[in-house]
């Protein structure tokens, strides 16, 4: 059983990489792809607008609920604990793939198109920046245990993981999500901003809001005083200007 559940988190966490790196082309409109955020068939407005809304909807819903404390507690019940985390993110990488899949682009109208070469490689960087800090942060946290590798090799060799430590290495002492940030900085950070692209980048950016205020509920709950002390002390996307720097050893 442990081996199985070794090669499920395996094969699970190369279906999340294959997908995830179809989806930074897919946002930054990449030629060679079958299909960008900007590309693909054409349908009506309203059942572009209908599908892409409820797309955008069950991705923020699966993420919501799985990522609770509360729904791990009762899902893991129901399944080994060793693969909670791999199911999650199999969950989530299903419902990324079915989103690129299904997505319809909105090509009119155009709210920005950036011509001149300066100010294309500037927003062009700002957009490969945002995902560089996002790899970055994975590995600040703990890339592997974030996408369940730890967990069930963990589970295969009979040890139990330590309990999650209160830390905030790197771009934690200066913002509290970087990660989140670098999601942010690519979803808006285009040469040419089409409606579609609009929809996606504002929902997605709202739904990261929501999301930090749940996250930040569960870390309060986890590390009570030591997380409310932190996130006085830091900014949540933005650094605080005058703000010392967090010295306290976080999650996400």
């Amino acid at each position: 059983m442990a081996l199985f559940a070794a090669l499920y988190g395996l094969v699970v966490y190369l279906f999340f990489l294959v997908t995830f790196t179809y989806a930074i082309g897919f946002i930054g409109n990449l030629p060679l792809l079958p299909k960008t955020i900007d590309s693909g068939a054409a349908a009506p407005l309203v059942e572009t607008l209908v599908v892409n809304v409820a797309l955008l909807g069950l991705f923020a819903v699966q993420h919501s609920v799985m990522a609770r404390r509360g729904f791990k507690r009762w899902w893991t019940r129901v399944i080994p604990e060793s693969i909670e985390r791999s199911t999650f993110v199999l969950a989530a990488t299903v419902v990324l793939a079915l989103l690129l899949w299904q997505w319809r682009p909105i090509a009119e109208p155009v709210l920005w198109s950036v011509n001149d070469p300066v100010g294309r490689f500037v927003l062009q960087s700002v957009f490969w920046l945002g995902w560089g800090v996002l790899l970055v942060s994975t590995f600040l946290l703990n890339h592997f245990e974030l996408f369940g590798l730890r967990q069930v090799w963990a589970n295969l060799r009979g040890q139990a993981l330590p309990e999650p430590a209160f830390h905030t290495p790197l771009f934690y002492r200066y913002v509290r999500h970087p990660l989140y940030l670098g999601f942010v900085l690519s979803f808006w950070a285009t040469p040419h901003m089409t409606a579609g692209h609009l929809l996606f980048a504002v929902a997605c950016t709202g739904y990261i809001l929501i999301g930090i205020w749940f996250e930040e509920r569960d870390l309060i709950a986890q590390f009570g005083q030591r997380y409310r002390v932190y996130r006085e002390q830091v900014g949540m996307l933005v650094p605080k200007i005058g703000a010392r720097r967090a010295k306290e050893p976080t999650q996400s």
